[in-house]
């Protein structure tokens, strides 16, 4: 059975929801970009100085991309499920000869989609703050799909789990958020005293940011493969339980 249509409708739904609304979308990050380029990189980068050979400017714009690109993938399609599950628009889904994995691809293009709009949106406000250039855009390209893929997943199985709204922000506010400013965003791990370099190996975020930021500047406090391997490795788990929960109904059939 031909499946193109369904999931080109979904996905198209999925993008025109979020342009549809885009102050509410894309307008916020591009202040909150230039906030953190204007706090942290003018203000307080001045300070601290150069970090393993690159400004402070140069060295957090590639996290700071990256960070909205995970947020906004993550919400994107986190709001958009358990939207069509709590105004029972899931039943039209689930009645339809369309296969679970057309379903689950629709929803994650989407928040794939929104990432990196986004994430072309906080570049474009890089410039006016920095000078920096690609030195590996095939890397930087790689890593900003695939992160937008692994957190549009994991928004996901959120939504299928979701039993109100106030489900779907615990996650972003209490265990994204911390692992995105921990995931250094803002500093070098080489910067980090005692112990905590080594824990902080144990961020997954700290893999994609540094692979992100070898895509720019060349410079990163992990090997690459292993970031690569490591995303690649989460995204094929959380697609197999993703397809696992629609087949089961879970959170979704009553």
């Amino acid at each position: 059975m031909n499946y193109s249509i369904a999931l080109n409708t979904i996905l198209v739904k999925e993008v025109r929801r979020f342009m549809r609304i885009w102050p509410q979308t894309l307008l916020p990050p591009a202040i909150t970009t230039a906030l953190y380029f204007l706090i942290f990189g003018k203000l307080i980068g001045d300070r601290i100085g150069p970090v393993n050979g690159a400004t402070y400017m140069d060295y957090i714009v590639p996290g700071v991309i990256l960070m909205s690109v995970i947020n906004h993938s993550y919400s994107n399609v986190v709001s958009s499920f358990y939207s069509t599950k709590f105004q029972h628009h899931i039943e039209e889904l689930l009645v339809a000869p369309v296969a679970n994995w057309v379903i689950l691809a629709g929803y994650i293009g989407g928040g794939i989609v929104r990432g990196i709009v986004v994430g072309i949106v906080v570049a474009t406000i890089s410039m006016l703050f920095s000078a920096i250039t690609l030195q590996h855009p095939a890397i930087a390209a790689a890593m900003l799909v695939l992160t937008a893929t692994l957190f549009s997943l994991a928004g996901f199985i959120n939504a299928v789990f979701a039993d109100s709204f106030d489900d779907i922000s615990i996650i972003p506010n209490f265990i994204l958020t911390p692992l995105s400013y921990l995931g250094g965003v803002f500093y070098s791990v080489s910067m980090l005293p005692g112990y905590w370099p080594m824990i902080s190996l144990g961020n997954p975020i700290l893999y994609m940011v540094n692979a992100f930021r070898y895509g720019f500047i060349g410079i990163t406090d992990i090997d690459i493969s292993l970031a690569f391997g490591m995303v690649s490795g989460f995204i094929v788990l959380l697609t197999v339980f993703s397809l696992f929960l629609l087949h089961r109904g879970t959170g979704i059939k009553t």
